[in-house]
């Protein structure tokens, strides 16, 4: 069973990274595959009840592969670390099969209780590098997490999340019996948008469409001879001589308070 599951691991490896040239390559050169192995070892001890040996053993998986995961997690079949440094899986995290995670990718805990606290993964779940899924979650069957996407809440299946917070930026249909086309990273290339950056786009067509239309009705004054100048004849009522304006008493405020009449200019009719 173990040597079955080993030449799982290697074959999924060789399908997913065209880096890889052999089996030997594979098994001798791979600390994500090495960091599973460890895991292999320590899992049945945690769940006979031993705290110390899985722990002891996790902690030497991770300083020979840099990767940290803890005894008590749950892995499914082929799961695939790739490059691996960086990589932290937390005690009641929960993975399935086919399962992609790229270098410097967490799937942490957000509590301090002793329950499920850390997320779950359904099959075939690609996560990005540094990506950072947090908290009892669940990111449904073939789904992407793009490159340092940060989740903090469920992700339907077959959905694609970037940002941070992550955003959903595209759903495919899942077929349970075939899986989605493999995503290095799990970002897609053909031309997917942030819906943050559609939004800053479609802000910048306003402002250009409206300047345009701000130029053409300056055009339209200049052509019917119209002053774009303010006219200094009714700024302030300041020419006694200007049309449609008649004297009038200014009230002025005197030293001790109250109101006293002085000359003042308004609009009146002619």
């Amino acid at each position: 069973m173990a040597f079955a599951r080993l030449r799982e691991d290697i074959n999924t490896i060789l399908q997913k990274d065209p880096a890889a040239r052999s089996r030997m390559e594979v098994l001798l050169c791979y600390p994500g595959l090495h960091a599973v192995m460890f895991h292999r070892l320590s899992n049945p001890l945690w769940r006979r009840g031993l705290r110390f040996w899985p722990r002891l053993i996790s902690h030497i998986g991770k300083l020979m592969t840099g990767v940290e995961i803890h005894p008590g997690a749950t892995l499914g079949r082929r799961l695939f670390i790739d490059h691996a440094t960086g990589v932290v899986i937390g005690e009641t995290a929960e993975v399935g099969d086919d399962v992609t995670l790229y270098h410097g990718v967490t799937l942490g805990g957000t509590s301090l209780h002793q329950g499920k606290r850390h997320p779950t993964l359904r099959d075939g779940v690609i996560v990005g590098s540094g990506g950072q899924v947090l908290g009892p979650i669940t990111i449904g069957a073939e789904a992407r997490v793009g490159a340092n996407a940060v989740v903090l809440s469920d992700v339907p299946s077959g959905a694609t999340v970037v940002g941070i917070p992550a955003r959903v930026v595209r759903r495919d249909k899942v077929d349970p019996a075939h899986h989605c086309e493999f995503q290095a990273y799990g970002t897609p290339t053909d031309g997917i948008t942030d819906p943050m950056a559609r939004t800053l786009t479609g802000l910048t067509d306003q402002i250009g469409r409206l300047a345009a239309q701000v130029a053409d009705l300056e055009r339209r004054l200049k052509s019917t001879g119209a002053d774009a100048e303010p006219d200094t004849a009714t700024q302030g009522y300041e020419r006694a001589d200007a049309p449609g304006l008649v004297a009038m008493p200014d009230r002025e405020m005197p030293p001790g308070g109250g109101m006293q009449d002085g000359p003042r200019r308004i609009a009146g009719r002619g």
